[in-house]
């Protein structure tokens, strides 16, 4: 006889407690707390992906570990095996969250449709076989190989996977699915927590890997509780505006690679196309030269990127001067105000300043601060940059300009897209051979330098 309780769980973070409380002891989020049944039982087939073999887990010395590189298979799309770190790698669970709309679902049949050699089993819990069936004729790819289940009970689905034995599994959505172990709603915190516990144990112990689709909240976090971020081996943000035909895919956590990859998608009729070169995307093609627009070598992971700065000094007519950003920390670009006011005299305190990355792109990589610095002193001054001139250094408070790391792929990447002259720190001279070099590097080592030779 199974036991039943109620316990009330933060929908923000997870906490359990035995009764209600106003403030989370944990996330410190005001009410939060929801009640929910938590029944514990110990079910009589909870492994029924398995065959009926016993696994019998004792201690070891880790010397006695063989340590065997992990198996991985590649995707035929670049840009999803970039985030992974170089493939999906055999009996991982891997979340990915986005905005409804965004293209998440059109990503994952895409991709698991191009997978041809290897058996897929799609759940659906939102949609109906038709709709997908809909979608999938939209993309024009067809699989043999591709199986739908349209089913929210976990029960329901291992059954199924058991006879079908997939060599991939991809769940739309992990808040769609319920376990007849828990007997609160779909979406809730437990469920959530129990479901991605079942798919974690049938992903490790059958070596099959397991994409969740997940929804996120107002405020851009995964729903749920934050266990399941910890509980998963990779998560992946899939974001992007609206207005905007490009989609970056974003790691946030990866066991099996790097943190800082990102991968560039374009969303086109037929579905996602990769965009190989983003350097191309992100600048915009222009004639004319403008003031307070500049390009800033920036890498993102292992992927050198140019971006376009573009910035606008105006008068303030209200009483208090505007600071807006898009794509910018706000906080960075005071900072390089609060330099250029004390370091270079110019008075910004009485300016409107408006700052844009080109291109939907939020960049976090400091090498992007002389750019702006430059973009800023472009607008102020109303005298264009050459549009063959890039940047690549970060700023300090005393106007010095900082070494950045892997100079070397900044400047092989503006060499690449036909830029002429590239601005550096002087401190990144040491190693670098100037004369194998088609473009001029020009070394600086403070902020007065820039504007001596620039206007």
């Amino acid at each position: 006889m199974s036991k039943i309780r109620t316990a009330f769980f933060c929908q923000n973070c997870g906490y359990e407690t035995a009764k209600w409380t106003g403030k989370c002891p944990s996330c410190n989020q005001w009410n939060t707390f929801v009640e929910e049944k938590v029944q514990k039982e110990i079910p009589l087939r909870q492994q029924e992906w398995k065959e009926d073999v016993k696994r019998v887990n004792k201690i070891v010395s880790l010397d006695e570990v063989d340590a065997i590189e992990e198996q991985r298979f590649l995707t035929p799309d670049g840009e999803l095996n970039r985030v992974l770190g170089g493939g999906i790698v055999a009996g991982s669970l891997v979340l990915v969250g986005g905005e409804p709309g965004i293209g998440k679902s059109t990503l994952f049949l895409q991709n698991a449709l191009l997978l041809k050699h290897l058996k897929i089993l799609y759940v659906s819990g939102e949609e109906s076989e038709q709709q997908i069936k809909m979608r999938a004729n939209r993309l024009k790819i067809n699989n043999e190989q591709f199986y739908l289940l349209t089913e929210t009970s976990t029960q329901t689905i291992f059954a199924e996977i058991k006879k079908l034995k997939p060599d991939l599994v991809i769940i739309d959505s992990i808040q769609t699915l319920q376990t007849p172990l828990i007997e609160s709603a779909p979406g809730s915190v437990s469920q959530i927590r129990e479901t991605a516990a079942e798919m974690q144990r049938f992903a490790k112990e059958t070596n099959t890997p397991v994409f969740l689709i997940g929804h996120i909240t107002k405020d851009g976090s995964i729903a749920g509780p934050k266990v399941l971020e910890h509980m998963v081996d990779t998560v992946l943000q899939f974001e992007g505006d609206q207005h905007y035909a490009y989609r970056i895919l974003r790691t946030i956590k990866n066991r099996f690679g790097s943190t800082a990859e990102l991968g560039i998608y374009e969303m086109t009729g037929d579905g996602l196309r990769q965009v190989t070169n983003p350097s191309e995307i992100l600048i915009s093609q222009r004639e004319d030269m403008l003031s307070g627009v500049t390009i800033a070598a920036t890498i993102e992971g292992l992927r050198p990127m140019l971006v376009e700065v573009q910035a606008l000094v105006t008068q303030s007519v209200y009483g208090t001067p505007q600071r807006t950003v898009t794509g910018f920390d706000l906080r960075r670009l005071q900072l390089l105000l609060a330099v250029l006011e004390k370091r270079g005299g110019f008075h910004f305190g009485v300016k409107d300043v408006f700052l844009n990355i080109a291109g939907g792109l939020r960049v976090e990589d400091p090498s992007i601060d002389l750019a702006v610095l430059c973009a800023l002193l472009s607008s102020f001054e109303d005298l264009a940059i050459p549009n063959k001139v890039c940047f690549a250094g970060e700023v300090g408070l005393s106007g010095e300009i900082r070494a950045v790391n892997r100079i070397e792929q900044r400047i092989a990447e503006a060499e690449k897209l036909g830029f002429e002259k590239i601005f550096i720190s002087k401190y990144n001279k040491k190693g670098l051979d100037f004369s194998k070099l088609k473009i001029e590097v020009v070394p600086l080592g403070r902020v007065e330098e820039v504007y001596q030779l620039l206007f």
